[in-house]
This record gives structure tokens, sequence and C-alpha cells, in this order.
């Protein structure tokens, strides 16, 4: 019988497809690395969310392990080339979380420009400081997106709802750009100088170096935001910290860290700055979409040999 480990919190759904398909699946959360590693030759397949890191040592451990299942797109957390070196199958769910992430950076954005956080907190107190919480509008603004992948796909579309005009800075935006007539690319130098607001929606570089730091904070309009869901080393946290204590920016909004989970940081207590703890894809509908595709992409490999969004 088809062993699967779930190593992440995920939804019932997963479970229940494929115990339909007659695979034997087994639940365990919350697994040190030396744990996964000493039980992962037990299974033939492995899914996971962000939580768990399939590092080599694990893989290498997997001796009968013949597919990796990321619940949701990113795949930072799973060491790709020693799963490609060992013939095990990395696969991903994109577009099962698109829209959670992306109304999650308008929620984010939406926040910050209305001090949605600060003049709740302030009217919890009975202060009703109502002059004190002037806010911007969306409507006009120039949004830039980072990337323009499903994601930032789905924020131009928002974006544009709320009438604000939309550039991107993505290599692959060509392939889509004929569906997206009212998004215009632009160069990174021109996002990062003239944009009201950057949203980030890239994978992080290949040498892991963030893309933001001080030098194009120091570039940005001095009443800009900049928001990102995608991948937390794509900002200098400490540069990041200092623009907005010298209000060099007017805010930022991230649900991303360099280092997760986030006990620990040094924006915690920063002013004009919203943190959520990497909550952008938590929403029922999407646990639901992410737990089905994967469950059902496994289901279609070992009794169908169809390999489905491999990365």
């Amino acid at each position: 019988m088809i062993k699967i480990l779930i190593s992440d919190s995920l939804s019932d759904i997963a479970k229940k497809i494929l115990e339909k398909n007659n695979f034997e699946v087994d639940i365990k959360t919350n697994l040190d690395p030396k744990e996964l590693k000493e039980i992962i030759k037990n299974y033939n397949g492995l899914i996971v969310r962000s939580s768990t890191t399939v590092t080599k040592d694990i893989i290498e451990s997997g001796s009968n392990l013949k597919v990796i299942g990321r619940a949701g797109a990113g795949v930072d957390n799973i060491d790709i080339e020693n799963a490609k070196n060992n013939n095990i199958i990395v696969m991903n769910t994109p577009g099962g979380n698109t829209n959670a992430t992306a109304e999650h950076a308008i929620s984010l954005l939406l926040s910050l420009y209305k001090n949605i956080n600060i003049a709740n907190q302030s009217t919890h107190k009975g202060l009703w400081e109502k002059k004190k919480f002037k806010g911007y509008e969306l409507k006009d603004k120039k949004i830039g997106l980072i990337g323009f992948g499903n994601v930032a796909s789905r924020v131009s579309f928002l974006a544009r709802g709320f009438g604000m005009q939309v550039f991107t800075y993505s290599k692959s935006f060509n392939k889509y750009k004929e569906n997206y007539n009212y998004v215009k690319s632009v160069t990174f130098e021109e996002i990062i100088s003239t944009c009201d607001i950057i949203s980030l929606h890239c994978n992080a570089s290949k040498d892991g170096q963030p893309i933001f730091c001080k030098n194009e904070f120091i570039k940005m309009k001095k009443n800009s935001v900049i928001i990102n869901t995608a991948r937390g080393n794509l900002i200098n946290e400490q540069d990041l910290k200092e623009a907005l204590d010298n209000s060099v920016i007017l805010g930022a909004a991230l649900d991303v860290f360099s280092k997760e989970p986030a006990k620990e940081n040094i924006l915690f207590g920063t002013n004009n700055i919203i943190l959520t703890p990497h909550i952008a894809a938590s929403t029922f509908e999407a646990q639901e979409n992410v737990a089905i595709q994967i469950a059902e992409q496994f289901v279609s490999f070992f009794l169908e040999n169809k390999k489905i969004n491999i990365v």
C-alpha cells in the first residue's frame, strides 16, 4: 500500500481523498528535523506546507520517497536540487491560494492607507483622535508590482477596481500582456522611483540577497509604501526599519519575514508598519483548495503516472 505522510496542518479533505483511493495516510505535525529524518523512510510521499523544511538529510533518508508535495505555491522550504539528485519529484499547487494572497495584500494596503490598525487601538482606549488619522485614497495611485505571476495578476485586477494605475516589473509579463492591457510594463528603477505603492510578488534572488535595501528605499517617494506577501528575504529588514524611523518612506506591511517563525524581529515596535504572521493564504477557501489539489495530484501520480505541477 502507498503510504503518505502529511507533516503540516492541512484540510482534512486531503486525507479523505487519499484514503478513498486506498492510500495509507499519517498526519504528524510539529516534527523536528531529526524526527522527520528518522521516519521518512517509511513513506512514499510527503505533503508539506510552509512549516516543514525538507532538507538534504531528510531527502537522503527517504529511501522509499517518490514525491514531495507542497500545498501552496512557494517551495523555498524544499531542497529541490537534492530531491532531483535522488530521483524524487517535487510538485506544488500554484493558483490554489492566489485570491487569498492577493486579497491580503490589498487588505494590508488599505490598513496602511486608512490607519486602520492604530485608529482601532486608539478608539478602544476611548481617545477619539478623529483628526489624527487622516488617510489616503487608492484611486489614481500608482501601484508597482514586482513580479507578475498568479497573485500579482489578481492584485492588478483588484487594484484596477479601485481606480489605480497599475505597473509591473516582470521578465515574464510579455507572455500575458495581451490579457492585461491596463498594466504597463516598466523598469525596476521606474517602479521604485515613481510608484506610490510597491507590492512584491516575486521569487527570491538566486544569491538569496534582498532586492530592497537602503539604496532602493532612498529612491522611493517619501509618501510611498511597500507591501510584501511573497518572500521574507526580499527586504533587508534593518534597512527597512531605518527607512521608516527616518521617514524615508511612509509605511510598510509584511506578511513574511527573513526568519520564521518571527518570534523576535528588529521590526517589532516600529512605527508605520503592519505585521502579520504569514497568513496571506490562510483562508478556509484557500486551504481547502490547495488540499484538494495536492491530494488529487498525488492520486494522479501514483495511480496514473501523471506528473502535474512539477517544480
